[in-house]
């Protein structure tokens, strides 16, 4: 299958175009470079042994955007592009709406012109209600608190709208709790261009002296231990569920909506323990105000990707950890 993976030389597309050709599909890239590296291409290029075809394209132009489908006959569509630093959307978000939604609309725009038909869409746990009851499932009342999961939240109600009339569109929403770690050859990990946007990379700053501490968000919610509880899954688990996605495809819904996390849920506090035992390496922190947009806990359950799909995950909290600080200390 020739797959179109736009975004895919950020870090959980990069990740995803591996175990793609792993799985002996073709891949074309397109990415505007914004929040990732040209130097990520060079790494796939040589660790794959491939010349990977790259597209460095602003989707929001979709002029330049349709040459990548009248040069290449796709077959399915892996969609990650988009901003996705919560906290920068409640402050921009126009900005987030502009651009998230407005690039989906063209790549859809583009999938119809060009009869692709095949869509697998990088959704967050981020569209779910703050519940008391969990672990969340994929029924669970949908609400969000924050412009970047309103954009996801859209986004997933646009392909239901296309699917509700096209019967021959399928779309795959994955609903990603908490992505982190790297890959274990060490080559491939999060890449922040200026201020990251999630608690791995500060973290890990922290470790290398970058930062002389760690801010965690608020220490008085519901939880555990007062501090914001996810379920964190390894990227590299994460990308093979796109590889167990495309099964869906042969589905007869139309639409198909799946969690992807670990089912485990562990706070701030236990993250630092975690990376602390990992590594050996001890990470100060400090307390400060919650920070807008936030829930107290959430966690999944992905019984429904599993049963369907035949998806579990193989990397515990240790190896996000381990790998995390594995990639960043050989940069």
């Amino acid at each position: 299958m020739k797959i179109l993976i736009t975004g895919g030389l950020g870090y959980i597309g990069s990740h995803t175009v591996i175990e793609c050709i792993n799985s002996k599909h073709t891949v074309v890239i397109v990415d505007n470079l914004y929040n990732s590296s040209i130097k990520v291409l060079e790494k796939l290029n040589k660790f794959l042994n491939k010349d990977l075809k790259f597209y460095k394209t602003d989707m929001q132009d979709i002029d330049a955007f349709e040459k990548v489908f009248k040069e290449n006959n796709i077959d399915a569509v892996i969609h990650f592009a988009g901003y996705k630093a919560v906290g920068e959307s409640v402050e921009k978000p126009l900005k987030y709406y502009d651009n998230n939604i407005g690039i989906t609309i063209n790549l859809l725009k583009l999938m119809e012109r060009y009869n692709v038909k095949k869509i697998i869409f990088s959704s967050s746990a981020t569209v779910y209600k703050e519940s008391k009851i969990l672990p969340l499932t994929e029924n669970m009342p949908l609400g969000v608190t924050n412009p970047y999961g309103r954009t996801k939240l859209i986004i997933e109600e646009i392909l239901q709208d296309i699917a509700y009339v096209d019967k021959n569109f399928k779309a795959v929403i994955l609903r990603y709790f908490n992505p982190i770690g790297a890959h274990p050859c060490g080559l491939f990990g999060e890449e922040n261009n200026g201020i990251p946007n999630n608690l791995m990379p500060y973290i890990v700053k922290v470790a290398k002296g970058e930062l002389e501490y760690l801010r965690v968000f608020g220490n008085d919610y519901n939880t555990k231990d007062g501090t914001g509880v996810r379920d964190y899954i390894h990227v590299v688990d994460l990308a093979k569920a796109h590889i167990k996605a495309i099964k869906a495809f042969e589905f007869s819904k139309n639409i198909n909506i799946y969690n992807i996390g670990t089912g485990t849920g562990y706070s701030v506090l236990e993250i630092i323990h975690n990376f602390e035992k990992a590594t050996g390496i001890k990470i100060p922190y400090k307390i400060v105000e919650r920070r807008s947009g936030d829930i107290g806990e959430n966690y999944s359950n992905s019984d429904k990707a599993k049963k369907e799909l035949n998806f579990s995950t193989k990397y515990g909290i240790l190896d996000m950890c381990h790998d995390a600080w594995n990639f960043e200390k050989g940069k």
